[in-house]
């Protein structure tokens, strides 16, 4: 089933030449490694409050549009080639196969942004140093989703679960809109604000197919050609379905409740 897929889309030089082999055996090894920097994060979000509470804040203005822009290109270009796999593949083996096929770890187009899918889950903890060194608001929603999804992407990546292949196709391809919000808001453009309703949107609609599809794999694994683990579906049920209930809520009281806080400056924590 891949081989009908894989002959659709060109290669990348680096594509190509990426070890997807070595890769997962590092995961396998150092998958651990998350949780340190899941504690030092931790560190940061609540040390680094303290630090800057009797201090100055500071614009870094130049800096955060540099680095918005890095993790917009790298998104726009994973959401991509992930998508365009994604939907060759749909097209040539159906939804089901989509979800449960384990080729999106190991053929030559996604392999490489599979791993670079899980590692830029820690380099974007740094979203919230600018936060906090700007003395913005930092909401619970922020930091708790930054935790999450890095554990989840490194536990999951090791063991080529179904479903990985939508979980990260969405999340490139929210993080591509997001993160070129991110840049044009820190570039002084001003962004209407249906635009912000709509990137929260998405992000719901991610949450909700997540939680989808892991009802999915967690049914189809019992016919044994969905390969996951039990505790694998609780902690991807538990971490999607926490996440649509507090965006939900966030949507609710950033838009459409009255009184809520300003969408840009609320849409900028997610």
């Amino acid at each position: 089933m891949e081989n009908q897929t894989e002959y659709q889309l060109s290669e990348l030089s680096f594509e190509r030449s990426f070890d997807e082999k070595t890769a997962i055996e590092w995961m396998q090894a150092n998958w651990t490694h998350s949780i340190g920097f899941s504690a030092l994060y931790a560190v940061l979000v609540f040390g680094g409050q303290h630090f800057m509470r009797e201090r100055p804040k500071l614009n870094l203005r130049r800096p955060l549009i540099l680095w918005s822009l890095t993790l917009a290109v790298f998104s726009i270009v994973g959401a991509v080639r992930t998508g365009w796999y994604m939907l060759n593949f749909l097209s040539s083996s159906g939804f089901r196969r989509s979800i449960c096929d384990q080729g999106f770890y190991y053929a030559p187009v996604p392999k490489f942004w599979a791993f670079a899918f899980v590692l830029s889950k820690a380099p974007e903890l740094g979203d919230t140093v600018f936060i906090i060194l700007r003395k913005q608001r930092l909401i619970f929603l922020h930091w708790y989703h930054h935790i999450t999804v890095m554990l989840y992407s490194w536990y999951s990546y090791k063991d080529m679960v179904a479903g990985g292949g939508w979980f990260m196709t969405m999340n490139f391809c929210v993080h591509a809109i997001m993160y070129t919000y991110y840049t044009a808001r820190a570039s002084g453009v001003r962004v209407p604000r249906p635009l912000a309703m709509l990137i929260t949107g998405a992000q719901i609609s991610q949450m909700v197919m997540g939680v989808t599809v892991t009802a999915l794999v967690y049914r189809w694994m019992q016919h044994g050609d969905c390969p996951s683990y039990p505790e694998n579906v609780v902690w991807a049920s538990l971490m999607y379905f926490s996440y649509l209930v507090l965006f939900a809520r966030f949507f609710y009281r950033t838009y459409l409740k009255r009184g809520g806080p300003p969408p840009v400056k609320a849409a900028k924590r997610d």
